[in-house]
């Protein structure tokens, strides 16, 4: 119920960031494009297949227990980890090792637990979701 309730609150703020924005000057012509780019990315960022398999792999792990996508819990905000690793050629590879060995002091003292039966891939396709929601 949790996880359902965290996508759907999550599918609904992405709704709401681009969905007046197209309304507002239809008139304008050259303003439009730009204002509906914005609301085109984060549209996509749903139908993005890494978005999708990385969403439904954290769903049935115990990924949620201790993150958040907007809010830090036991462990850092799945937005704080993106912003920090924006842009980190090595971050994919990095953080899926994290996730699967566990790890302790990036983001303080508490550890994150290990996940040594999670596979690579889908540790990497995990990580790859996580990182697509940068909001810097």
């Amino acid at each position: 119920m949790k996880k359902l309730l965290i996508t759907s609150a999550c599918l609904a703020f992405l709704a709401a960031c681009g969905g007046g924005a197209s309304t507002e000057n239809k008139n304008d012509s050259a303003a439009a494009p730009k204002e509906e780019k914005p609301a085109a990315e984060a549209t996509d960022i749903s139908s993005n297949p890494d978005y999708q398999k990385g969403l439904e792999l954290i769903g049935k792990n115990d990924c949620l227990t201790c993150h958040d996508v907007a809010e830090k819990k036991i462990g850092p905000a799945y937005q704080d980890v993106a912003n920090k690793y924006a842009g980190v050629d090595t971050a994919v590879a990095h953080l899926s090792h994290k996730v699967i060995a566990g790890g302790q002091g990036v983001w303080g003292t508490v550890p994150m637990t290990p996940h040594p039966a999670l596979s690579q891939a889908d540790a990497e396709q995990m990580v790859k979701y996580i990182l697509l929601l940068k909001t810097k």
